[in-house]
């Protein structure tokens, strides 16, 4: 997934939360938080990442996984990631 857009990194995190942990899609806004709106842990948190990586090649660092509290956090950290082509 090269050079996309927010909206679409955006699409598959609503689509790996929906598919991998079962999350109703209509509930999934950038403001979602993670842990307290969507009751992810942190060992979702890394199927989360693991999931983002096989889809849309976007790989999270440990440091960056500490930095992320909403679905707006994982969607700005995978463009800066994709757009730097990191």
């Amino acid at each position: 997934m090269s050079a996309a857009s927010r909206e679409q990194i955006l699409a598959v995190v609503v689509d790996v939360l929906e598919n991998e942990f079962e999350k109703d899609p209509s509930k999934i806004t950038l403001q979602t938080h993670l842990f307290t709106d969507l009751d992810l842990d942190s060992l979702d948190a890394i199927d989360l990442a693991a999931a983002l990586s096989k889809k849309a090649q976007i790989k999270l660092a440990t440091e960056e996984m500490k930095e992320i509290r909403t679905v707006g956090d994982v969607v700005e950290i995978g463009f800066r990631k994709l757009t730097e082509g990191r």
